[in-house]
């Protein structure tokens, strides 16, 4: 093949790496990128005119942000870049994108989707109040406005992010009020061991917590959420119970929740893609090989779309997707850069592993949310109404249930409520989550607007 056509999706560690890749064996790819600028959500840029630096924006991430973003701003004159664009939908051997008020369809000889991943959200009362964000939403504030979600912030949830942003903020100089996290101390021990196979990234994520306790910041673990307190003018608190069941009241004026990372997996579902659970993380996510191959000939996976293994991890999947769209293309890579690429992906893996067992999804907590409390935002659909479609209306699987209930249907197509849904859904059948299935993917994955005109396909 002379000329392949090879579209990238996403332009964050991954995309940028595998793109580069791709430029240096001599192709042309186009990607496609929904931000402004590239970078993903870890790297954001700040806008243009915006002048503070790497290390106040990304602090022990300074080095690798700046490598990357100089990486990409090399390939711009060498690549079909297509910033602002979103791509909605997989079929046919082509993909479908928007950019404006345009629509095209872009046939691919080989699709690498590197799409990222979003926050996982666990529902509680009083969480759709104004002056709650997601963990995402609260970095993108930071690093793109420049601004913080409120004066007075409490970050809830688990997982490494949670620490990040809160660190994020106090190193903005506005400190969290606290940081509430529903894992417990000795749970978070469980990982160690696996984590030790990066132990620079371990000893980062100890001195993140130690620099909170030293800039007086409060760290309780093995909390459990209540409620975000607060009326419709926005939030006034947030009100938990500790591990020995004694509830407390913080009050503050903005929320960060997050529950580690859902990969966007989307666009795999629209391509035909096979998926299998992971019990590790309680997700349904892509099969795919050592390299990135999915099961559908031509189409690659890499970066938190497929496995949330951070950002370095993201980066080594870029590569290794690049390097098995070249082999497929008979156009085969040095063995050695192949060999030494999957040794460092093990160790991604491990690591991750390592942080799925310090830092569980609290699908416990989930299941056993109450009945007036919304699950799904976009229909206002709670999780008594959820409920009451897999018992009453016998809907034992999440596709069933959200056809009875609405459960998912809304523009965010389950990107907040899908996970807590199936948890929902299991707990009501007394079945393992696994059992209740995934909600399919649908097209377009991201709302169109209605005045969008047809660009026509490109052959």
């Amino acid at each position: 093949m002379a000329d392949p056509r090879v579209i990238v999706v996403g332009a964050g560690p991954a995309g940028v790496r595998a793109a580069a890749a791709l430029v240096e064996a001599g192709l042309v790819p186009t990607v496609i990128d929904e931000a402004s600028r590239s970078g993903g959500q870890i790297y954001r840029r700040q806008p243009e005119n915006f002048t503070r630096s790497y290390e106040q924006l990304y602090g022990t991430e300074a080095r690798k942000a700046r490598a990357l973003h100089t990486c990409f701003d090399a390939l711009r004159h060498r690549i079909d870049y297509r910033p602002e664009t979103l791509a909605w939908a997989v079929k046919d051997g082509r993909l479908h994108v928007q950019s404006g008020m345009t629509a095209e369809a872009l046939p691919y000889d080989a699709l690498v989707l590197a799409p990222g991943a979003t926050d996982r959200m666990m529902p509680i009362p009083g969480w759709t109040r104004p002056g709650c964000y997601s963990l995402g939403a609260s970095q993108i504030a930071l690093k793109a406005q420049a601004c913080a979600i409120g004066e007075k912030v409490v970050f809830m949830g688990t997982g490494p992010l949670l620490y990040l942003v809160a660190c994020q903020y106090m190193k903005a100089g506005n400190a969290p009020v606290a940081v509430l996290d529903t894992t417990p101390f000795h749970r978070q021990l469980r990982g160690l061991a696996l984590m030790a196979a990066r132990p620079g990234q371990l000893v980062k994520g100890a001195r993140l917590i130690a620099a909170l306790r030293a800039g007086g910041v409060r760290v309780v673990r093995g909390i459990t959420p209540r409620e975000v307190t607060g009326d419709e003018a926005g939030v006034t608190g947030v009100r938990y119970a500790d591990a020995a069941g004694r509830t407390f009241h913080v009050e503050c004026t903005a929320v960060g929740i997050g529950f580690h990372l859902r990969a966007e997996s989307q666009l795999a579902d629209l391509a035909g893609c096979v998926f299998a659970f992971d019990p590790a993380v309680r997700q349904w996510l892509p099969a795919i090989d050592a390299m990135g191959r999915s099961s559908v000939a031509n189409v690659y996976l890499a970066g938190d779309g497929v496995r949330v293994l951070g950002a370095d991890g993201a980066e080594t999947s870029g590569k290794l997707a690049a390097q098995a769209v070249l082999a497929d293309l008979g156009r085969p890579q040095p063995e050695d850069r192949t060999r030494r690429l999957l040794r460092d992906m093990a160790r991604h893996v491990r690591f991750a592993r390592g942080v799925a067992q310090a830092f569980p999804w609290p699908h416990d907590k989930v299941a056993a949310i109450p009945d007036e409390t919304l699950v799904c935002r976009c229909e206002a659909i709670t999780a008594g109404e959820l409920r009451a479609a897999v018992t009453a209306l016998e809907a034992p699987e999440v596709n069933r249930a959200k056809a009875f209930s609405r459960v998912g249907m809304g523009r965010c197509q389950g990107r907040f409520c899908g996970l807590a849904s199936q948890e929902i859904v299991a707990a009501a059948c007394r079945l393992p989550v696994e059992k209740a299935g995934r909600l399919r993917g649908q097209a377009p994955v991201k709302p169109l607007p209605i005045a969008v005109t047809d660009g026509g396909s490109h052959a």
